[in-house]
């Protein structure tokens, strides 16, 4: 059985940690069935993704419509690392989920507008409804076609790419997920994430220009107060489908 390639972005160790082990407890992975590269620490090895079921990648501060002249330097390796990797990706369909950060990244490669003007969101819980497209595919088939996910972003994809389908919206980020081919997914909300991981983060990033820091523990309230079931699911079909 192949692992997947699970790629962290995340430079504080808590936040990196407390994300693969959401990874791995939600998506129902075996220790044998994940290898994690935390591309903050190293840039990406070479790899065959021969080697692999499927590419995951997390979230993180970075944003791919930030301008490169100002952009953090360890963001750009980053954002350039995974960016080197999706040409191969798209061209194979292999399965990829790409979780926040991951849309943006996404949207980039198949040449879609991202920013930040139209489509952020507050962190917190959103209200998030299945498409007639979304209802068929194999991710979300069986699902609620409504729920509750956790979100907070800055930039947001701001037109469906050329050949996408929209599986998922909400009111105020109309694409909150969307599939390319057959096995390419980019997710905006947080398929891993229960209200304790979002708390976490809240005090991790409460400095990082998300929200005014005198606003963290009444979010964290918030975030802990969600009740928040389905993302995980599809987290764990997109494991199941692929493995």
């Amino acid at each position: 059985m192949k692992p997947f390639l699970i790629l962290q972005l995340r430079p504080e160790d808590a936040a990196a940690d407390e994300e693969f082990q959401a990874f791995m407890a939600r998506g129902g992975l075996a220790a044998d069935q994940a290898a994690r590269v935390r591309l903050d620490e190293a840039p990406l090895p070479a790899l065959s993704l021969d080697d692999y079921a499927g590419v995951i990648v997390g979230g993180g501060p970075g944003c791919v419509s930030d301008d490169p002249a100002e952009k953090d330097p360890l963001e750009a390796r980053i954002e350039a690392d995974i960016m080197g990797l999706m040409p191969e990706i798209l061209s194979r369909d292999m399965p990829f989920l790409g979780c926040c950060y991951g849309m943006g990244i996404l949207g980039a490669a198949l040449g879609a507008p991202v920013g930040k003007g139209r489509f952020g969101e507050s962190i917190g819980g959103v209200a998030c409804e299945i498409t007639d497209a979304g209802a068929r595919d194999p991710l979300l088939r069986a699902l609620p076609s409504q729920f509750r996910a956790l979100v907070g972003h800055k930039e947001a994809v701001e037109a469906l790419p050329e050949g996408a389908v929209h599986l998922v919206a909400s009111a105020p980020c109309p694409f909150q997920m969307i599939r390319t081919g057959k096995n390419v997914y980019a997710t905006q909300f947080h398929p891993e994430a229960r209200g304790e991981n979002f708390a976490n983060r809240i005090d991790i990033y409460r400095n990082r220009g998300y929200f005014a820091p005198e606003d963290a523990d009444a979010l964290s309230d918030a975030v802990m107060a969600e009740e928040i079931t389905v993302p995980e699911k599809i987290l764990r079909n997109f494991v199941q489908r692929f493995e």
